[in-house]
This record gives C-alpha cells, sequence and structure tokens, in this order.
C-alpha cells in the first residue's frame, strides 16, 4: 500500500447503498478471418464504485462532504466497506475458519497472507485481501481452529502470523474466514451539489477507485 491512507472507513450508512463492482481491461484484436485474439492487460480485477446513489437525505450528504474534506479529496486513501463482496464465505453468511485456503504448511512458515478465491468448473481468480475488519478473522490447520492465541493479524496488510506451537506442519492446509475492507480513494477533487437538486431526488457523483498496490 502507498503512502497516504488513513485507517478510517467510509461510514457503512453511505457505503451500503453505493453502485459498482470490479473491473477489468483486455485487449481484443479483431482477425482477417472473423476471429479475435483477446489478452488481459491487468492480471488483477480494479473496483470503482459510486458513493453519491447511497445519499438517503441532508444528513448523509452533509457526513460524506465532512469525510471527503477530512480525506483531502482524492490525497488520502481510507477503508471502503463492498455492499455486496466483504466477507469470505457468501454474501450474508457469517465467515468460518475453513473458508478460504490461504497456504500449506512445511513446518517452518509462520507468515500467510488473506486471499479470497473466486472459482467455477470453468475457472479461477485469487485476490488479495489487504484489509480485513479488526476482530474477524478466523484461522484453522487442516480443519481444526486455532485459538485467538495461537496466531496474530495485521489488519492494515492482511497478514497472519501463527505462534510458535501452532506452526502448520508439512502439507497442512491454513484456511481462514474474515470480514473485510477495500482500500480506496476518492475519484475527484471535487463534489459539484445543488442543494435544490437534491431535494428533488438527484444525487451528486461521487466516484472512489480502489488503490493497487
Amino acid at each position: 500500500m502507498s503512502n497516504g491512507f488513513h485507517e478510517v472507513r467510509l461510514p457503512l450508512r453511505l457505503s451500503l447503498g453505493a453502485s459498482g463492482g470490479p473491473g477489468r481491461r483486455t485487449d481484443i484484436v479483431a482477425l482477417s478471418n472473423g476471429g479475435e485474439t483477446r489478452n488481459a492487460r491487468w492480471a488483477d480485477a480494479r473496483r470503482r464504485y459510486d458513493v453519491g446513489t447511497g445519499l438517503r437525505g441532508l444528513d448523509d450528504l452533509y457526513r460524506l462532504i465532512e469525510f471527503f474534506e477530512a480525506r483531502r479529496g482524492q490525497l488520502y486513501g481510507f477503508r471502503f466497506r463492498d455492499p455486496v463482496d466483504n466477507r469470505s464465505g457468501a454474501h450474508g453468511q457469517a465467515p468460518t475458519a475453513i473458508d478460504q485456503l490461504i497456504g500449506e504448511g512445511d513446518g517452518v512458515t509462520t507468515l500467510f497472507e488473506l486471499t479470497k478465491t473466486y472459482s467455477d468448473p470453468g475457472g479461477a481468480t485469487t485476490r488479495r485481501i489487504e484489509k480485513p475488519a479488526e476482530g474477524s478473522v478466523l484461522v484453522a490447520v487442516d480443519g481444526a481452529r486455532l485459538a485467538p492465541g495461537d496466531f496474530s493479524v495485521d489488519a492494515v496488510a492482511g497478514l497472519i502470523t501463527i505462534y510458535p506451537g501452532a506452526v502448520p506442519a508439512p502439507g497442512a492446509q491454513v484456511t481462514a474466514g474474515f470480514e473485510f475492507d477495500i482500500p480506496v480513494r476518492f475519484d475527484t477533487d471535487r463534489i459539484e451539489i445543488s442543494l435544490a437538486a437534491f431535494k428533488a431526488g438527484a444525487v451528486p457523483s461521487v466516484p472512489l477507485v480502489e488503490i493497487k498496490p
């Protein structure tokens, strides 16, 4: 994560009504025979949102302006809770310690990165989770849940450290469950507001973009 990040979360009331999601960049070249070739320019998706759609009243508008000013527009990043994709398991279900495979033991390694894998019979992609929600992370080794005193969580970088006495044996599967935020920044230095239009139902566009390492 680059410099200029505040470990604060956009108020959930604002994020839950946001619109947006993941985007990718793919080059498509049309061939002379009518076929095409496709090449992924990005290894991972980058997420974009608009929190203007989450504003429900003047109180929300004032809260957003206060948060925007505290971040100085685009200058400082912050945490954002995706209204749909914000946990290790299925939407709406509490995380469990066996939700995601995050590594395999070798008897020595104690540091593991939190990840989330999206898969179906056609393929899979794995995403690094850098901003787990504090207090939400559960860890298991070969299905046996570790006690809170057996590991620590770096909630700023999404890293798990397993303490001596619980170090995974060679071949042991290390799994985790968690809730998480996304590191984002405002994608504008200006918010255009017309109070009359807002009262009439028009909301300002307030774009956010995911910060990639």
